[in-house]
């Protein structure tokens, strides 16, 4: 009896790049293990995919971006050209409108379809793959933590009976575990939510709810409570295939950008140096700004501040003061290889789920400033539950709030030369170990791999069986 074919993946990230970049990772893993991958995308997020995958066999399809969509500005075809978030619906219920002309090209593909592998904001392709007699797995872009903490927030309803955003409450489930609602972003830090949004993500809950199991960019060692929980109360079944980032593309150019020089100088002075990045969809005020710039302007260590574009004005003379520590970079930067330069010792991060899981996978800890999204969740997990970090608190003693100079400068100075900072570094180089185990051959993330590659090939003995790798 011949093999079976090796399976063909169609991957359809959504046009954001916090969700397209772990989804190019996945792509190269995939194809890595001789399986056939296309991923769909727009002609104006084509080229840096394509670019991306150069070294590989991967094919990329172009479908058109709708028109004439109100709310939409003309042109834009990614979020984070987005004027503002309250044009996020509009975006991405306009996706909704490439249903067809995606479907035209998955009836195209050579070899057939086996599997789709879709964002979690494409709820329409479940309805795709069906069409086509194929499971669709679901990509969302956050851990296991904070995905199940929605989903205890929105079905148990915790938070019912509390009378302030802040006031904490018991986590259904999770015993010793207590959220606010200040830590879940807006609407759901509401009793009540409603709106648009919760519409929009009710109807993306029901498409997920009926896939065939969800990829998580995480690895089970470091979120099974979470995962288990998941699998045996949520659904559907987690895959877990992370850190994605380890299989980024390793730099490829002429000579070393003007940043990682900055860094080999640093090195050769003794003088370790603090990451700072917000990535690229935050909205901050030039208020808030000004006091994170004072306040690593104060705190005597060198730093290396990735902006971007525009924000940069809101502080000119800044640049002349710090000109001897700390460079301020406007520009396209490789995360992972800053993180991993052998003199960065701290990273002042949003907490975007990619930027923690690149930060552990250097064993870089981290100093948490969270904006929006999970990105409050993900902070309490990497400082309450890992111990891998630490966070910049308000003085308002919410967990949302203004963050002045004097918090910026003390945290700053405590992460880098403080024992608390020393404690996160120790217990994020173990966590970095077992992240990069699991991504080794034999790691429980390519063996969660390759069952799921073996399953979607019908090398199964059936579709449903659970993955040995979760068993309770």
């Amino acid at each position: 009896m011949g093999s079976l074919p090796s399976p063909h993946f169609a991957i359809f990230p959504f046009l954001s790049q916090g969700h397209i970049i772990p989804l190019l990772h996945l792509s190269r893993l995939l194809h890595r293990r001789s399986a056939a991958v296309t991923i769909f995308t727009t002609a104006a997020n084509s080229p840096p995919i394509r670019a991306a995958l150069l070294d590989t066999d991967v094919s990329v399809v172009e479908l058109p971006f709708p028109q004439n969509i109100e709310g939409v500005p003309p042109g834009v075809e990614n979020t984070q050209n987005l004027p503002s978030f309250s044009s996020f619906v509009p975006f991405a219920k306009s996706i909704k409108l490439m249903q067809k002309s995606f479907e035209n090209a998955l009836e195209s593909l050579n070899p057939p379809v086996s599997c789709v592998i879709s964002d979690g904001f494409l709820g329409f392709t479940l309805q795709s793959a069906e069409k086509f007699g194929v499971p669709r797995l679901v990509f969302f872009g956050m851990g296991a933590f904070s995905s199940t903490m929605y989903q205890v927030l929105v079905s148990e309803k915790p938070h019912a009976a509390t009378n302030s955003p802040d006031e904490p409450f018991p986590m259904a489930g999770f015993p010793g575990l207590k959220l606010t609602r200040n830590d879940f972003s807006p609407p759901y830090n509401e009793v009540e939510p409603s709106g648009p949004y919760i519409e929009f993500m009710e109807e993306q809950g029901i498409a997920m709810a009926m896939s065939h199991g969800m990829i998580v960019n995480s690895f089970y060692e470091m979120e099974h409570r979470y995962v288990d929980y998941w699998d045996s109360k949520i659904g559907p079944k987690i895959y877990c295939i992370g850190p994605l980032c380890t299989a980024a593309q390793p730099p490829c150019t002429p000579e070393k950008p003007f940043y990682v020089r900055f860094l080999d100088e640093k090195l050769a002075e003794g003088k370790p140096v603090l990451y700072v990045a917000f990535g690229t969809q935050a909205e901050v005020s030039p208020e808030q700004f000004r006091e994170i710039a004072e306040g690593l302007e104060r705190s005597e260590v060198s730093f290396l501040w990735v902006l971007k574009s525009g924000t940069q004005e809101f502080f000119p003379d800044f640049q002349e003061k710090v000109r001897n520590r700390g460079i301020v970079v406007k520009e396209w930067v490789d995360q992972l290889e800053i993180l991993k330069h052998e003199v960065v010792k701290g990273f002042l991060s949003h907490c975007g789920w990619n930027s923690v899981l690149e930060s552990i996978s250097a064993g870089v800890p981290i100093l948490a400033l969270p904006f929006m999204a999970e990105q409050h969740l993900n902070a309490r997990f990497v400082m309450e539950e890992l111990g891998v970090g630490m966070r910049i608190m308000p003085s308002s003693g919410s967990v949302r709030g203004f963050v002045v100079a004097e918090e910026v400068e003390g945290m700053v100075r405590e992460l880098m030369c403080g024992e608390e900072g020393e404690e996160a570094r120790r217990k994020m180089a173990e966590c970095g170990g077992a992240a990069c185990d699991a991504m080794k051959e034999g790691g429980s993330s390519l063996r969660t791999l390759d069952f799921l590659i073996d399953e979607m090939s019908g090398k199964s003995c059936h579709m449903g069986q659970d993955n040995p790798l979760h068993a309770n």
